[in-house]
């Protein structure tokens, strides 16, 4: 099968690129760096071109109320795309619960990608992802003050990249879904608790303070776990982090 990878370049797409490849496809990655804008649509109509499946990992560059315009262009530039390539499955990574947190600019704008690819005219599957296990030092860096980083006590269940990148390998290469697969990690911390494992495996002698105020995952209020009905990946976060 030939898979045409949009964003396949970044932290996820470029391990999906190198799975689908050893397991005998024809994976090809795309990214504004192999000339393919999909704001413009410079370049999708060729990247698309005799594909099986596309694979959307791209993701817009801000996180505040910008994003929705991103994802709308996007993927109304991959669909039209990939209907006129006779394309037969369009797969797209979104986050676990992003439904339930209308607080967040950026989780309305993931959503309203989902919803746009439902109602497109191509079949389709969305895999849903907690919280990357590689994004911890950056949720750290947004409240981090001197010696004192600041963390809501906001629950996630946080996922290795490369078990996303499984995840989505393994819904790409399958039927369409035309619905949603969850994948998670195998263990549900505290945000605040998850700053201080990961303070003290480094070394950092910074004092991670509970404050219920700070940051993103203020709003989130624990909505984004998942269900028994997610696929639960083998990755703990203290083995990731050895």
């Amino acid at each position: 099968m030939k898979f045409a990878v949009i964003g396949g370049t970044g932290l996820i797409g470029s391990q999906v690129v190198g799975n689908l490849n050893a397991a005998g496809h024809e994976a090809v990655p795309h990214s504004q760096s192999t000339g393919v804008d999909v704001v413009t649509g410079r370049g999708v109509d060729e990247a698309v071109a005799g594909a099986d499946v596309v694979v959307n990992l791209t993701n817009s560059p801000t996180f505040d109320d910008a994003s929705p315009a991103f994802f709308r262009t996007s993927m109304e530039n991959l669909l039209a795309a990939a209907h006129k390539g006779g394309v037969g499955h369009f797969v797209v990574l979104s986050i676990v619960g992003v439904d339930r947190v209308p607080e967040l600019d950026y989780y309305r704008a993931k959503a309203l990608q989902e919803e746009i690819l439902a109602a497109g005219p191509v079949p389709y599957s969305i895999v849903r992802a907690t919280q990357f296990m590689e994004f911890m030092d950056a949720v750290m860096s947004w409240t981090a003050d001197g010696d004192t980083v600041r963390l809501p006590a906001t629950p996630i269940q946080p996922i290795a990249a490369a078990d996303v990148a499984r995840a989505v390998t393994d819904v790409a290469v399958g039927a369409p879904l035309n619905g949603i697969r969850d994948v998670a990690g195998p263990e549900i911390f505290a945000l605040d608790e998850l700053g201080r494992i990961t303070l003290s495996h480094k070394g950092d002698n910074r004092t991670v303070v509970t404050d219920p105020t700070a940051g993103m995952f203020a709003v989130v209020k624990g909505d984004v776990l998942t269900d028994k009905e997610a696929h639960l990946a083998p990755t703990r976060y203290t083995d990731w982090l050895s």
